[in-house]
């Protein structure tokens, strides 16, 4: 009996550790230029289920920790962005590689205006934009960002959306609760951090969140925050700004 229970407890140890094995993986690829066949090296490669992410090497080729169905998003300045799912047969294959196309990208005219100032410091102090948005800093970054306004609108519209089950905010912080707990975890991943800092194109952060990219700006309207800030704020500074503004609506509605 006793050895019967000894063979019960080994097989089954195997067996968990089997899972485990089956759970977690590590994938390996090399990304390469579809038109050069060259390897392109400091690919940002995201593991979007486990938010953790990694770069290739000079040789193009990085490894993950991956498991089954999985989803990648590869992405890299100046290339179009390539998501693909982790399948068995990649796992037991080896490396594959994965193409990634070169964006054309077609420079328009920026025409700088100045202020029309009159000399009289009376009149030019109306003509100059007065804008009143808070400003404060985040790790890592050199310069200052918004965070919001702190006028009673910016609490009021928080907490008008937990009584209104069709605003946007009560169906996005309640339907995306998987996805918000990402944003934490985006932070502790120096790789998907400085993915964030360096895009403005908001297309890696809705992969992330599960969210066409053209409801972040919403979102952020709709937490008060201002034009300007949508606008030029980078990705990492958005994915803060959506951070504090779902934290602020938990604490509400636990009220």
């Amino acid at each position: 009996m006793r050895y019967f229970t000894v063979l019960l407890f080994f097989l089954f140890s195997l067996s968990a550790i089997a899972q485990v094995n089956q759970l977690t993986q590590k994938v390996t690829g090399t990304i390469i230029n579809d038109n050069t066949l060259q390897p392109i090296s400091n690919a940002n490669v995201i593991n979007i289920n486990k938010v953790k992410g990694v770069t290739t090497n000079i040789k193009g080729y990085f490894e993950l920790e991956v498991s089954v169905n999985d989803t990648l998003h590869i992405a890299l300045l100046g290339y179009q962005s390539l998501r693909v799912k982790v399948t068995n047969d990649w796992l037991k294959n080896g490396t594959a590689k994965l193409l990634l196309t070169e964006k054309a990208i077609a420079l328009e005219e920026v025409i700088v205006k100045k202020y029309d100032l009159t000399g009289y410091l009376e009149i030019d102090s109306k003509l100059i934009p007065d804008r009143e948005n808070y400003r404060y800093s985040i790790s890592g970054l050199p310069q200052g960002y918004e965070t919001g306004d702190t006028s009673p609108g910016a609490f009021t519209r928080v907490l008008g959306s937990i009584f209104n089950p069709a605003d946007m905010l009560y169906n996005f912080f309640g339907k995306k609760t998987n996805e918000l707990k990402k944003l934490k975890q985006m932070k502790k991943d120096d790789t998907v951090r400085n993915l964030l800092e360096s895009k403005f194109d908001r297309e890696t952060l809705g992969v992330l969140l599960g969210i066409d990219k053209k409801e972040i700006a919403e979102i952020l309207t709709r937490c008060s925050y201002s034009e300007e800030f949508i606008k030029t704020a980078n990705d990492l500074q958005i994915m803060d700004a959506i951070s504090e503004c779902y934290e602020q609506y938990k604490v509400l509605k636990k009220k």
